[in-house]
């Protein structure tokens, strides 16, 4: 596990892996004692020589000494990763098969999205084993019990055959077009309702927790009328409740029992900036006390606890504080019982990826709540990844040094970034470094026949990992990214890349039975206008203000909000032609017109409604 900074309000702590590793095996030559002389006697295997850096050395190496390689990849907050390391990865007779054997590369998953591209769905801890020409021999999930991995570790060396793990992947279709076919359009959209838990609420039946594409097409579907989704809306909101941290606030990942009452408790910013933006949604709509307070929580507790002194944004907080107090017993506790013993561990890397993903959903709070500090906390973190983390071309790295990438997640996050910044505060700055970032895309991550990969392919790769990943969740958001780039700015090839990572899309089997709401959500977008207000008026005027607060307060996920003032220029986009008038005013557009003028802030919204309904 690589060095990590420790925030200066947390006590030092050993890395888990170190820690963990010692107490479980003087926990196990006790056990030994206890049993036999002799065995407690022999001398313990030695610690595991874990390589940290992925990279074509490691199968230089395995085939140098005639080994296979465990791939471990864990994250910081995971718990089961400790409880592998603490049990699995200080047993002796796993420890001397991997000795003898194995060239062991443990990774941080957050760290390399390549890695997460490819394994993600294996969920952490994940267990990978190639061989040394990087052909794959078994993938496992989760955690492996020693007396398992002692057992995995050994079949492989007798028979390196791969196994069903591994088995080839169904063999994509050819690219027909650039949106779902009918029946493929209604085969995912009978598994989105198929899967929809009617008496616990959530989409699943095992882990609970707000799946935002889901929760995003379920807002859609209610803004168009439908009660249904209204009500799986609310009441997997009210479920998520139970998975807010009462004391210091944020969600905590998920739970393992369907009734929302057996949190994992770790926290990370992936769901900060997913539930903070969807209870703001929420409470845009219905108003709701518990949906606002619950989103103040989350903002809460992303400032108290994932904000760097100089305003980027933090990974994640882990779900235990050390083996003696885990998060089960320990987040019962009050706030001071729970800093009398300590900080569980904060994973205080600086992504880009993470930090776009919390500006959008602070933009979000701020349009809904008009909490200004939301808005500064957003501008500041993403003036901190421009400097600290932008690529020549208008792309960004991951971390401060990156081992692979140029890495789709961060450009596209924080392009995303960027135009909910835009729409927030009207500055065209924000807008040009949108464009920016899916220019960096469109030149160095499109693949030549559909979609966009994940990274590109190191010229030393070997196996599996000579073919390119193309993420169905990454060219989903690079779909609707570069959508919504061309309605802000009417520049066309910006829309043909969204039809390109659509291609992809529409490759996609309908009837895998897996929840694909993104897929939905970009396809509808690709071919429809959003929900459109342009507000005209000099940004120094109250009147022209007040407007584009009420506009950014619309309940809409495909918003677009523009702000002309003439003593800027033109617009960005100057289809649309907006008639010069005494006094600001709003416009409410569809596809193909526009409202008559609104000059009174609070008439806004109805006037969007009317033009929605008109269409």
């Amino acid at each position: 596990m690589t060095p990590r900074r420790v925030p200066p309000t947390q006590p030092l702590v050993l890395p888990m892996r170190i820690c963990a590793r010692s107490a479980a095996l003087a926990s196990l030559l006790a056990i030994a004692s206890a049993i036999s002389p002799a065995v407690a006697a022999t001398a313990p295997a030695a610690a595991i020589a874990w390589k940290t850096q992925w990279n074509s050395a490691v199968f230089e190496t395995a085939a140098r000494e005639h080994r296979y390689v465990l791939l471990d990849l864990h994250a910081v907050w995971c718990h089961w990763c400790h409880v592998m390391d603490e049990e699995t990865y200080s047993d002796p007779h796993v420890r001397a098969l991997i000795a003898k054997h194995y060239v062991a590369v443990g990774v941080d998953a957050d760290g390399d999205p390549a890695l997460t591209s490819r394994y993600g769905d294996w969920g952490w801890p994940a267990t990978v084993v190639l061989a040394p020409d990087g052909t794959e021999i078994v993938k496992r999930r989760g955690f492996i019990p020693a007396a398992q991995m002692a057992s995995l570790l050994q079949a492989i060396v007798d028979d390196p055959t791969p196994g069903p793990s591994v088995a080839a992947s169904a063999a994509t279709r050819a690219p027909a077009g650039a949106q779902l076919g009918r029946l493929t359009r209604k085969a995912l959209e009978l598994t989105y309702a198929g899967l929809y838990d009617a008496e616990h609420g959530g989409w699943g039946s095992i882990h609970k927790f707000i799946d935002a594409p889901a929760m995003e097409l379920a807002f859609e579907q209610g803004d168009f009328k439908d009660a249904g989704a209204i009500s799986r809306a609310r009441q997997t909101l009210d479920a998520n409740l139970n998975l807010i941290d009462p004391v210091w606030g944020g969600v905590y990942q998920y739970s393992d029992e369907v009734d929302w009452h057996s949190p994992h408790f770790e926290k990370l910013m992936a769901f900060q900036a997913d539930d903070l933006r969807l209870y703001a949604e929420a409470y845009a709509r219905w108003g709701s006390s518990s949906y606002r307070d619950a989103a103040q929580a989350i903002r809460r507790y992303m400032t108290d606890f994932l904000t760097a002194p100089d305003g980027a944004f933090y990974v994640s907080q882990d779900a235990d504080l050390s083996v003696e107090h885990p998060g089960k017993t320990f987040y019962v506790l009050d706030d001071s019982q729970r800093r009398t013993l300590g900080i569980p561990r904060v994973d205080t890397h600086i992504y880009a990826r993470e930090n776009g993903w919390a500006i959008r959903a602070l933009c979000r709070y701020y349009e809904v709540t008009g909490d200004e500090p939301a808005l500064a906390a957003a501008t500041r973190a993403a003036g901190w990844v421009l400097e600290h983390r932008a690529r020549a071309g208008g792309g960004f790295r991951h971390d401060e040094i990156d081992s692979g990438g140029p890495f789709l997640d961060d450009s596209v996050a924080m392009g995303e970034a960027f135009l909910a910044l835009y729409r927030s505060s009207g500055e065209r700055r924000w807008l040009a470094s949108a464009e920016s970032a899916l220019g960096f895309i469109a030149m160095r991550l499109r693949s030549p026949t559909a979609g966009f990969i994940a990274s590109p392919v190191p010229a030393a790769a070997r196996g599996v990992f000579r073919e390119p990943v193309r993420a169905i969740d990454q060219n989903v958001a690079v779909a609707r990214f570069a959508n919504l780039a061309y309605r802000y700015t009417g520049t066309k090839a910006y829309h043909r890349l969204a039809l390109h990572a659509m291609k992809l899309l529409a490759m996609l089997p309908g009837d895998n039975g897996q929840l694909h709401a993104d897929v939905l959500l970009a396809d509808r977008e690709v071919t429809a206008a959003p929900t459109h207000i342009t507000i005209v008026g000099a940004k120094s005027d109250p009147v022209a203000r007040e407007l584009h607060t009420a506009a950014l307060r619309m309940p809409a996920t495909y918003l677009q909000v523009d702000w002309w003032d003439r003593a800027e220029g033109p617009l960005p986009n100057p289809a649309i032609q907006y008639p010069v008038l005494p006094v600001a005013a709003a416009f409410a557009c569809s596809e193909n017109a526009c409202s008559t003028p609104v000059y009174e802030p609070g008439k806004v919204v109805a006037a969007v409604l009317a033009s929605r309904d008109a269409d």
